[in-house]
């Protein structure tokens, strides 16, 4: 049976996934930072996320600090994906 953390473990392996550091523990993730045009076209707005399992960050919590690709960036909210191994967590940069 595969579980989560060999899907990451696969795709850190071929490069998809980024580094993130946690309280000094570095785990891979999926970082997204989609650009996104709001009021009606005239500005961009960033919304930062990033999902991994949720045993490799399983004490991750709101407030707390994530630094990816040299910036930081305070968690702001984190949400279970599925059956609750894998998880989205919403970002803001500091």
């Amino acid at each position: 049976m595969l579980r989560i953390e060999d899907f990451y473990d696969a795709a850190a392996r071929s490069g998809l996934l980024v580094d993130a550091e946690v309280d000094g523990q570095t785990v891979a993730v999926d970082f997204r930072s989609p650009d996104e045009t709001v009021l009606d076209g005239l500005a961009l707005s960033t919304d930062y996320t990033m999902r991994f399992p949720a045993s490799a960050l399983p004490s991750l919590a709101a407030g707390d600090t994530v630094a990816i690709g040299g910036s930081d960036y305070r968690v702001r909210d984190i949400r279970s994906i599925g059956d609750g191994s894998e998880k989205r967590a919403s970002l803001s940069r500091l």
